[in-house]
């Protein structure tokens, strides 16, 4: 298939083109051919008129927990910080099963698609005694959607008697997490440019998995080339925990770990001392930044102005955390929560779409083939119509009206070379029963 989108009227590449206006690109089948100010010649299948459209490359989400898009809203931990949060939500999330996890990814990735993400990362780190498949479940379901994806194998193997959070009933032996990660590896990951299916290895964190398990993560990651993820940093109660237990604060157990280097990305980094941030820098470690999680739990701001200079993107986090998973969203709140630490000048709406798309691709490692608009990378593509109620008086500068007059949905989203959204509709024929489906797992799961 062959497209050619005219006319458009703001293109922003995130590229060596820069911005343009009036501009032309091409797709052949999965890949950008032509971007410029000239009409290319040639036949095409299907010409887009994009005079009324700001185009940009798709948004990468680095960080969530598909399968919490089952328990938003929860109303006992509405108002929890988050070791009480996990305590109670644990207690639900130990009856996820395998269609609970297929159902709970098509939701959550079709969210994320009407929201611009045209790559997602996802940390699956729960899995109830026998149901290891859940992960495959959640690759079938992002599937169906079809978002580009990078999961990670998360694990857990400490459990409350072990001075961990969760129940027994989630947290596995670090030979059967050893003997995951292989088989995972094995089945899905796919290394090669233009890839739809890689993986990545993720501890859940700190306080749960054992000093050995991240070791042998990291000897596993460096064995099969894979990256590397966990959560770090994220609470003064973490920060605690970590000089309590292991005599160091979480950076500084990292680096003794070996973890502080380029294959890893941390989510969240909140609570960081200037010292942190400079190791960080110097071993080339990337950040997913989760502003509204960090909002809605209390945890505070992570002070990514001082990160300039690290790889840094940002992520919708677990829906139970947020409780969306819109990428439009995550990029406005991280360009205004900045302003609240930082000053009104300190983020313009262009940087943190720059956070949503080319450092998303840069922290995952893809940003050969994804990330910007440019000739030779994958066709993952989003427009926005500015005919709309929301940007009404807002066009003097189109494309930061995406974020600071607070864009609801993308009106269009196509992902290595294939239309998954247009017209600001999903193109999934079935999404209303996945929704039903979605609806009556959560009511079961809650009801115990």
């Amino acid at each position: 298939m062959k497209y050619l989108f005219k006319d458009i009227a703001h293109l922003e590449t995130f590229g060596p083109m820069g911005k343009l206006e009036n501009a032309y690109v091409a797709v052949e089948k999965n890949v950008i051919t032509y971007v410029g100010k000239e009409e290319p010649k040639g036949e095409f299948d299907r010409v887009v008129d994009c005079s009324n459209m700001v185009m940009l490359p798709g948004f990468v989400n680095t960080h969530h927990h598909l399968y919490q898009s089952l328990t938003r809203n929860v109303k006992k931990v509405q108002n929890s910080k988050l070791f009480d949060w996990l305590v109670n939500l644990y207690e639900i999330w130990k009856n996820l099963d395998e269609e609970a996890s297929y159902v709970s990814a098509a939701v959550a990735a079709a969210e994320m698609a009407i929201s611009g993400v045209t790559t997602t990362s996802d940390m699956l780190y729960l899995y109830p005694k026998g149901r290891n498949e859940i992960f495959d479940e959640e690759i079938k379901g992002v599937s169906h959607i079809g978002l580009r994806f990078h999961p990670t194998r998360g694990s857990m193997s400490m459990s409350k008697k072990d001075g961990g959070l969760p129940p027994d009933s989630v947290v596995q032996s670090e030979d059967e997490i050893l003997s995951e990660y292989e088989r995972v590896i094995s089945k899905y990951h796919d290394p090669s440019k233009y890839s739809m299916l890689r993986i990545a290895l993720a501890p859940c964190s700190p306080f749960s998995v054992t000093e050995k398990l991240m070791i042998e993560t990291l000897e596993m990651a460096e064995k099969k080339d894979v990256l590397l993820h966990t959560h770090l940093s994220e609470t003064k109660d973490e920060d605690e925990f970590c000089v309590e237990k292991f005599g160091l604060r979480p950076v500084d157990y990292m680096e003794k770990l070996g973890w502080l280097n380029p294959r890893v990305w941390f989510a969240h980094l909140v609570q960081l001392t200037d010292k942190d941030i400079e190791k960080l820098k110097a071993n080339d470690v990337g950040v997913a930044h989760c502003p509204s999680s960090n909002m809605r739990l209390g945890s505070g701001i992570a002070p990514i102005m001082k990160m300039k200079g690290m790889r840094i993107s940002l992520g919708v986090d677990g829906s139970a955390s947020n409780d969306t998973g819109n990428m439009i969203l995550e990029a406005r709140n991280a360009m205004l929560l900045q302003r609240v630490k930082y000053g009104a000048d300190a983020i313009t709406p262009r940087e943190a779409l720059e956070f949503a798309t080319l450092g998303g691709a840069k922290v995952l490692r893809m940003d050969d083939y994804i990330g910007s608009i440019e000739v030779g990378k994958a066709a993952d593509i989003i427009a926005f119509n500015m005919n709309k109620l929301e940007f009404a008086g807002g066009l003097d500068d189109p494309v930061g009206a995406i974020l600071m007059c607070d864009a609801k949905k993308v009106d269009f989203n196509m992902i290595n070379g294939n239309v998954v959204v247009e017209n600001g509709d999903l193109v999934v024929n079935d999404i209303q029963d996945l929704i039903k489906r979605h609806n009556e797992i959560s009511k079961r799961l809650l009801e115990g």
